[in-house]
């Protein structure tokens, strides 16, 4: 019989505790719970994971690989508009053959906690950072009418209304089709972006963050 090694058990755990989270919610998440999920004991989720919080870091990690991947195998081999579609089209539950991962109570579960975890806190706002700096360039490419500054509005925009879009329809219950609304809104965000090009002030560092 093969062994597992330390870094497959960890793996083991990570999903468990995805799988805990998204069952039932932060407020039910317990070793127990994880070490149910994960098929191991509870020593064993302990000894590897002494500490919760690397566990959650873990795991928030995982979940920007599954992102990551997804998106390099779906966004990244498209050319010209069909690119920026497919990215937007993904993030909104929309991409023809490609779901978006149902992981929306364990990221509630990954910001509550970010309110009393500076960690959780700076791993989780770098992922949205790192996305919104990724779709700012594509922005960027994709429509030349854009300066660097209107790109990266859009790109914060789109990370707003993409999370506050999920709260609502998977965290609240609200109807799936409003993903539709959700969407549309973002097109004619860009249209607007690109059609209007006065200044509406001071640039302001967009992805910048307060010291904690």
């Amino acid at each position: 019989m093969a062994s597992t090694s330390g870094q497959d058990r960890r793996q083991q755990i990570v999903q468990g505790a995805f799988e805990a989270l998204q069952a039932r919610g932060l407020p039910h998440l317990s070793y127990d719970a994880v070490a149910e999920r994960a098929g191991l004991t509870r020593q064993l989720v302990r000894y590897h994971y002494p500490e919760p919080e690397a566990l959650m870091l873990d795991l928030c990690d995982m979940m920007a690989g599954i992102y990551r991947d997804v998106l390099i195998a779906t966004a990244g081999s498209q050319q010209g508009p069909a690119r920026v579609d497919a990215f937007l089209d993904f993030y909104f539950d929309m991409l023809d053959g490609t779901l978006k991962p149902r992981d929306d109570r364990v990221y509630d579960a990954m910001m509550s906690l970010s309110a009393g975890s500076p960690a959780v806190r700076e791993r989780l706002s770098g992922q949205y950072r790192l996305i919104g700096q990724v779709l700012s360039h594509e922005f960027g490419v994709q429509y030349p009418a854009l300066d660097q500054k209107a790109a990266e509005e859009l790109s914060w925009l789109f990370v707003c209304l993409m999370y506050g879009h999920w709260k609502m329809v998977a965290s609240l219950g609200f109807d799936p089709s409003h993903r539709v609304i959700s969407r549309r809104a973002m097109d004619r965000l860009i249209r607007s972006y690109c059609d209007d090009s006065e200044d509406f002030g001071p640039p302001i560092d967009v992805w910048s963050r307060e010291p904690e």
